[in-house]
């Protein structure tokens, strides 16, 4: 179907003296192919210029979503830096806090035991006091003891009975005045 140069130039020339060109059927044909080709190439053409430009709005919509993502994505990252900041700053102040609580207690705790201390020390010095109060009411009580009893010896051995039994009257006597 395809015709050498060569052969169009002599197919030209025997044309020429035939009565010219467009009596060639060879030249409809071609002529014919090229409109046919032309007119199957321009739909061809729009098909596949409107597939690639249809590509390319997907790829720049891909593009663009892929542009939003990313600065979604800083924003996000900064925003959790910013969290991330803030929360390691109220650690800290929760530690600094916790610790000045526990500084608070600790000495609250050593007042509390100074406090404990002394009333201890005083209950033991007022349990001593009256140990002390209950020693001498002993000793005077055996003192006592010891006096009366040697009193009645003394009396017993040196006073005559009706003198001794007047003295012990007198005593029964006076016992109820010294016992109030």
């Amino acid at each position: 179907m395809f015709i050498s140069i060569a052969q169009a130039a002599e197919t030209t020339a025997q044309h020429a003296e035939s009565g010219g060109l467009l009596s060639n059927p060879e030249i409809w044909v071609a002529i014919t192919w090229l409109i046919v080709v032309t007119l199957v190439a321009r739909p061809v053409f729009r098909g596949i210029t409107a597939a690639l430009d249809l590509r390319r709005e997907k790829i720049k919509a891909r593009i663009d979503e892929a542009e939003r993502l990313r600065t979604e994505a800083q924003e996000m990252l900064a925003t959790y830096q910013r969290k991330q900041r803030d929360a390691m700053q109220e650690a800290k102040d929760i530690v600094a806090h916790a610790k000045a609580e526990a500084e608070r207690l600790a000495a609250q705790a050593a007042k509390d035991l100074d406090e404990l201390l002394k009333r201890r020390e005083q209950q033991a010095m007022d349990r001593i006091a009256q140990a002390e109060s209950e020693a001498m009411r002993e000793v005077r009580n055996t003192a006592v003891d010891i006096a009366v009893n040697a009193t009645r010896t003394l009396i017993a051995e040196n006073l005559p009975a009706d003198k001794a039994a007047a003295l012990v009257d007198a005593a029964i006597k006076d016992l109820p005045g010294r016992l109030h």
